[in-house]
């Protein structure tokens, strides 16, 4: 998304000259060392790939920043043009580096990829060379050891969130979703890789497979053969695992549950009626991420359950809410003091949601807007743009039509100085996105009742 030239600033004329000649010599030699990084013989420039991958995050994290000090101190309008065309130039030297016979350069080149995908919004760059980037990732993950897997998988979700969910995102999905899922299926394949690569699965189905109902069941029914490894044995106990596994159980079922918001009623009266048992019995795993990731789901699906029937309850819901008071009250000094803070914390809420329907909201800020989060579905939702944007989800949410689409924000705002001065009340923000994100929900629900036949 190009992004509008920044006006001239006044300011003092002293000095100015002086300055000048320091800023235009600064730009000479980044411009040279970039040209020469660039037209260099790899391996000969003198630019190492851990270097150049770090000079690309600095291009996008600090652009701003640098771009205003510039202008204060010379008065003069920063051509973001040249500096958007060296940045792409960079981009594209990591993208030829996906293809290098060396394992640290791509791995270098994918972390760059990473960065690069989750600050900034980058939908006209990528679109032309969409498939470049596609074949690259389909090859690291057929090929790579599992730390490029790992990271492989991880650019493979910053992707489908910049193309959207087009028919640009569901053409990348269909490519990239069976080495994904061959790869979350392989108990011989590196734990990190399928780790990621269920993240991954989760999150290219949700953004370009929700109206594909073919895509959406194989996906689901891969994460569950993962997770359900931890369900109990034939004799009610819970199965031992060896160190990394739940990590993988709690990766799957978190995806899984993201892709349960997009199933029709009928689908999801099956999984409550199959599931909800299995899970309540894995609230006494000895993994407390995994005990909250399942108690997530609960909730989750109780959601889900209260959509269809506003009287929907668990059979056994007695000894599901006693465990849940357990949970909410461990005081067990075998585990570590902040594990028990959070458990329960979440088990609180968990508990409140189930016995009242009573969720505590929480306000995400971004620039002069905010979401709500008034609900687990939404609370999944956001949590999976989260995990795989980190620190960058906040500026997605403001720039990227996707994820703007998703939480009813409408198209990205482009405020001047007056209307950033006029800020609208708490109140009504709340009003706005509480009613865009039920108009999108009864969208989808319509959708679900479109696919309930092919279910």
């Amino acid at each position: 998304m190009p992004r509008n030239k920044k006006g001239k600033r006044g300011g003092n004329s002293s000095g100015k000259g002086s300055l000048r000649q320091e800023v235009l010599l600064l730009q000479l030699s980044k411009t040279a060392v970039s040209r020469a990084g660039r037209n260099g013989v790899r391996g000969e420039s003198g630019v190492s790939d851990d270097d150049l991958a770090s000079e690309v995050l600095s291009h996008y994290s600090s652009a701003s920043e640098s771009a205003s000090v510039i202008e204060e101190a010379t008065g003069e309008v920063v051509d973001e043009q040249t500096a958007q065309e060296e940045t792409e130039d960079k981009l594209k030297q990591c993208i030829d580096n996906l293809m290098d016979k060396s394992a640290k350069t791509r791995l270098a080149a994918l972390e760059s990829l990473r960065l690069a995908f989750s600050s900034r919004v980058l939908y006209e760059f990528l679109l032309e060379r969409r498939f470049t980037i596609s074949d690259c990732l389909e090859r690291s993950l057929k090929k790579g050891g599992g730390e490029e897997q790992a990271a492989a998988a991880t650019v493979c979700a910053l992707l489908c969130v910049q193309l959207g969910g087009g028919v640009e995102g569901e053409e990348g999905f269909k490519m990239l979703r069976p080495i994904l899922s061959s790869i979350l299926i392989d108990s011989c394949a590196s734990l990190s890789a399928r780790q990621s690569c269920a993240r991954a699965l989760g999150m290219c189905c949700y953004v370009s497979a929700s109206e594909d109902a073919e895509d959406l069941l194989k996906s689901i029914g891969h994460l569950e053969s993962v997770f359900v490894g931890a369900y109990p044995l034939g004799d009610g106990t819970l199965p031992s695992v060896k160190a990394g596994i739940p990590a993988l159980h709690s990766a799957a079922l978190q995806s899984w549950a993201l892709l349960c918001t997009l199933c029709p009623a009928s689908r999801i009266n099956t999984i409550l009626n199959h599931h909800m048992p299995r899970l309540h019995a894995c609230l006494e795993s000895s993994e407390v991420n995994f005990r909250i990731a399942v108690g997530e789901t609960i909730a989750l699906l109780y959601e889900l359950g209260r959509d269809i029937d506003q009287e929907f309850e668990y059979e056994d819901c007695d000894a599901l809410c006693d465990s849940l008071k357990n949970l909410a009250t461990d005081g067990n000094k075998h585990r570590a003091k902040n594990d028990r803070r959070k458990q329960r914390s979440i088990f609180r809420e968990v508990l409140h949601y189930i016995e009242n329907e009573d969720f505590t909201e929480e306000k995400i800020q971004f620039g002069i807007e905010a979401i709500y989060i008034d609900g687990w579905m939404r609370h999944r939702i956001y949590d999976a743009f989260k995990e795989v944007l980190e620190s960058g989800v906040r500026h997605h949410l403001q720039f990227n039509p996707l994820l703007r689409d998703i939480f009813g924000l409408g198209p990205p705002l482009i405020l001047d100085a007056s209307v950033k001065a006029s800020r609208i009340s708490r109140t009504e923000k709340h009003l706005f996105n509480s009613a865009a994100f039920k108009a999108r929900t009864k969208l989808r629900n319509k959708v679900r009742d479109k696919r309930a036949d092919v279910m």
